[in-house]
């Protein structure tokens, strides 16, 4: 199993950057998927999550970044995406996605417990 997360980079306060994850050896449509950040200093938080294809297609946000992250998940390709509008400098941070340890869990959940599988992050940099 290999999550290829990419699409950091640095951008200004205020711009935009999509973040996608890409999965080998496994259906990520079964999985319960997450967004995560770690910014120098701070512990791994958890970002955005969606829940697994063919369910009522929950997503949840931290509230820092309600309204302006966006997750969703592309089927076909087996990736899930982040779309990140209106960049902060708090936002900078190394980006990680994940897929839950088991498929077709009921609930997105928060924490980094919950998660089996792991991208090997992208370096997200937010300037003022």
């Amino acid at each position: 199993v290999q999550l290829q997360a990419s699409g950091g980079g640095l951008v200004q306060d205020g711009g935009s950057l999509r973040l996608s994850c890409a999965a080998s050896g496994l259906t990520l449509s079964s999985y319960n998927m997450g967004w995560f950040r770690q910014a120098p200093g701070k512990e791994r938080e958890f970002v955005a999550g969606i829940r697994w294809s063919g369910s009522s297609g929950t997503t949840s946000y931290v509230a820092s970044v309600k309204g302006r992250f966006t997750i969703s998940r592309d089927n076909a390709n087996n990736t899930v995406y982040l779309q990140m509008n209106s960049l902060k400098p708090e936002d900078t941070a190394v980006y990680y996605c994940a897929a839950d340890t088991s498929p077709y869990r009921a609930l997105v959940v928060s924490t980094a417990e919950g998660y089996g599988y792991w991208g090997q992050g992208t370096q997200v940099t937010v300037s003022s």
